[in-house]
């Protein structure tokens, strides 16, 4: 993703137009001109939505949609519960924060942030289960198929089993009731994710979509015919993936067929031609799978941005020249935020230390070091420098190639006992600073659970419980989708 991020030419023929405020002109350009169904899409939109308490904002957002002055910026995400790990939030974050600052740059258009909910997917392991400080909590489930379609029968005792672990704080009351109405009050992962979306980014006028619905997918059959009935995209989809495997790795494995069939309790990989008639009377029951989904996406929204994680971006490259065939216009692509969220008074501690930022991210070992030599000179590095002339200069003595290298072998030797004694000094002197290195420890298991970046480890509910009632306020005010930099922000 570096390369994407420095722009380098290797990435430009697998991308329409790097993300950046100016070249949206140009993607807005294309995409008046690629045929939506809009009147279908706000429907579906209204359908889909009838059961919320919609503010006026995603309302409006919605009914925009039927204009062909408006377009939309989607991310996307499995149903994870309780909204997942914090990358989540900031995917829906940056969806919202660039259509604002499109509204700014573009004012006689309309940009309206989308999330698509995966519902389709079927990789239960994946969003069954939260973490909370080091603990796991599991949906224990049998179903299988689909998870949007999946009841929420045994959701409750998750529910009770996490907040018996919170105990009493700021919050507790408010998050409880929010997660109780999510999924106690719906018959569905899909409905319950719906709700929590909305319920937590409705203000700012998010639209939720699941792309498991007939109508949205009858404005898809003709591609769904191609691939199924004639195999037409894989042959280019490997090309391309073959082309971008000259300089990176492919993201997703390219098939024949790239559906799913789906039934009550299954979604199962077509490996063979189906009737074309089951296709026109029931593209519900057929599912894309990762490769063929963002043309889904693509075919029935006036897209011109997509928020993804790497992974996701990759996945796309493997997609334009099929973009192209079909005369679809690109996405732009726009990397995902990534944000480490610190305490302000564990930041000011660490920096009291002696430390930058930007040693948040360095091993722990090398932090305790640093700390250590910090506090005096225990090295041995002048002694070894003086060491090093000493056995020159008793090189220098003789020409004897033989007594070269004893000398050489002796030198090697007093080295590695310096070597070994300064490493015994450095680890008594932490002693001495036990304190200050468990500060440090303690800091770098909290930022770095699991050995894992806090944003795909942390749910957002320890940083809401903490009193923190701003905390989706103050992401919106420090999101900027179009500055791919390493967020690191104190609360």
């Amino acid at each position: 993703m570096l390369d994407y991020i420095n722009q380098d030419d290797k990435i430009k023929p697998f991308i329409n137009h790097f993300p950046n405020i100016d070249n949206f002109s140009r993607q807005i350009e294309e995409k008046k001109h690629h045929n939506i169904d809009r009147i279908s899409l706000v429907n579906v939109l209204l359908k889909q939505n009838a059961s919320l308490n919609l503010s006026d904002c995603s309302q409006s957002n919605i009914n925009k949609l039927k204009s062909n002055k408006s377009f939309t910026i989607t991310t996307g995400h499995q149903l994870c519960l309780f909204m997942g790990p914090l990358f989540v939030i900031y995917k829906i974050i940056s969806a919202i924060n660039l259509a604002n600052q499109l509204k700014k740059k573009y004012n006689k258009y309309e940009f309206v942030p989308v999330f698509w909910m995966a519902s389709e997917d079927h990789d239960l392991q994946e969003i069954n289960h939260i973490n909370y400080f080091g603990k796991k909590i599991t949906w224990n489930t049998n179903q299988t198929g689909a998870v949007g379609r999946m009841s929420l029968d045994g959701v409750e005792s998750m529910i009770e089993e996490y907040f018996d672990l919170i105990g009493e704080s700021f919050d507790r009351v408010y998050l409880e009731r929010l997660f109780k109405e999510s999924y106690l009050n719906n018959n569905t992962l899909v409905e319950a994710t719906r709700f929590l979306v909305n319920q937590l980014f409705g203000k700012y006028g998010i639209v939720i979509i699941d792309g498991d619905d007939k109508e949205l997918k009858s404005n898809f059959i003709p591609i769904i015919k191609k691939d199924i009935l004639d195999s037409a995209f894989s042959n280019e989809i490997r090309l391309c993936s073959e082309n971008l495997e000259n300089h990176y790795n492919s993201q997703a494995f390219v098939r024949d067929i790239n559906f799913f069939k789906l039934s009550k309790g299954k979604r199962e990989l077509i490996t063979k031609k189906l009737a074309e008639k089951d296709i026109i009377n029931f593209p519900e029951n057929l599912s894309p799978n990762v490769l063929l989904r963002p043309l889904y996406q693509e075919c029935v929204l006036p897209n011109i941005g997509v928020i993804g994680g790497g992974s996701e971006l990759a996945y796309w490259m493997q997609l334009r020249t099929v973009f192209k065939k079909e005369k679809i216009p690109f996405p732009i692509l726009i990397l995902r935020n990534s944000i480490m969220l610190v305490a302000k008074r564990k930041l000011n501690a660490f920096k009291d230390l002696g430390f930058q930022i930007a040693n948040i991210f360095e091993e722990p070992h090398f932090l305790e070091k640093k700390l250590v030599l910090s506090k005096g000179d225990i090295t041995f590095h002048d002694e070894k420098d003086a060491l090093k002339l000493m056995y020159e200069t008793l090189i220098n003595k003789t020409s004897d190639k033989g007594l070269h290298q004893s000398i050489l072998g002796q030198l090697k030797k007093n080295l590695n006992y310096l070597d070994s004694l300064e490493k015994k000094i450095i680890r008594l002197a932490k002693k001495d600073h036990e304190t200050s290195i468990n500060k440090i420890r303690k800091l770098k298991e909290e930022l770095f659970p699991e050995n894992t970046l806090q944003e795909r480890y942390c749910n957002f509910i320890p940083f809401t419980l903490k009193g923190n009632e701003q905390f989706i306020k103050t992401l919106i005010d420090n999101i900027n989708p179009l500055d791919a930099n390493f967020v690191v922000l104190s609360y």
